[in-house]
């Protein structure tokens, strides 16, 4: 629409320039006209730019805004979760073993005293144990404790995390047990072993000023060497034990079915612990075969007798 009016305009100031001449008139109009007639040219050539340029910046700007606001990496950083494998289920991450712990059972603590309990906890599934997995309270008392803790470390398959809760001995006197499982993110609880038993401390609370230390309890086991097999000796060996709850001194003796008695000995135990005795039997292929036993009696403090059966055979 403005191609008319520039050619008109042209027009018009070219035939004012020829009569100028032909009249005579002086030369310093030409500059001028020409002057005019760039700047009107430029002027329209400046209208037709922005009405060039315009729709295209609105193009370019509506095309952009989408992909600025666009949320593409929000969803799948939520979605991922670095402590469950690819095809490995929740039930597969909770499996757990107890390696050991501190504080024997039946330890004897003032009303009101503190004190830390430890276990070392193996994961066993091949699940990476991030601290969103949590140590919860299961049964029993809650010995001043928190219902539940975040685990203290990341735990990869195979490794140990050490369990610590700093508790706190009940006013009342009595025996008390504190137990403890561990939970997934999605609330899945857990115990330690095959039987996905809890973990626990077990004391006593005592208010007299010299509590009744004693002998908390005895566990035995065997080993034989070599496991299987007749060679020239094979040796057995019993392994007995004893936990105290305090500072304590016991006399003990082995005993076998072969009347081979020890003499009796003596110990003393400094504090609450644990103290392990062993005592072995060797046989060779000529000694009498058939079913054998070992015992481990403690005589002051009386103690029950535990024994130990088990049979030698070499055919």
């Amino acid at each position: 629409m403005y191609k008319p009016t520039k050619y008109i305009l042209l027009t018009s100031l070219l035939i004012s320039s020829f009569l100028i001449t032909a009249c005579g008139a002086k030369t310093p109009a030409d500059p001028f006209i020409a002057t005019a007639v760039a700047q009107t040219v430029a002027a329209q050539n400046a209208g037709q730019a922005t009405n060039t340029v315009t729709p295209a910046a609105s193009e370019t700007f509506a095309t952009q805004t989408p992909l600025v606001s666009s949320p593409t990496l929000t969803p799948l950083a939520a979605v991922a979760s670095p402590s469950v494998p690819v095809n490995i289920t929740t039930s597969e991450c909770a499996k757990a073993s107890l390696q050991s712990e501190t504080i024997v059972d039946g330890t004897i603590y003032k009303p009101g005293e503190q004190f830390t309990k430890i276990w070392q906890i193996t994961n066993m599934s091949n699940c990476v144990w991030d601290t969103s997995y949590k140590i919860v309270f299961w049964s029993g008392d809650i010995l001043g404790g928190a219902y539940y803790y975040n685990l203290p470390q990341v735990t990869g398959p195979g490794q140990t995390v050490p369990i610590a809760l700093v508790l706190t001995a009940p006013s009342a006197d009595g025996t008390y047990r504190s137990e403890w499982k561990l939970q997934t993110p999605d609330s899945l609880e857990f115990g330690v072993g095959n039987y996905d038993a809890s973990f626990y401390t077990e004391i006593a609370v005592s208010s007299a000023d010299k509590p009744k230390y004693g002998i908390a309890s005895i566990s035995t086991s065997i080993t034989r060497e070599p496991k299987t097999g007749c060679p020239a000796n094979t040796l057995f060996t019993v392994y007995a034990t004893v936990s105290t709850n305090g500072p304590v001194d016991f006399t003990y003796y082995w005993g076998q079915s072969d009347g081979n008695d020890s003499s009796p000995k003596t110990v003393s135990i400094e504090s609450a612990s644990t103290k392990t005795f062993t005592r072995e039997w060797q046989f060779g292929r000529a000694n009498s075969q058939g079913p054998k036993w070992i015992s481990f009696k403690i005589t002051d403090p009386s103690y029950p007798l535990q024994q130990v059966n088990f049979s030698f055979e070499c055919p």
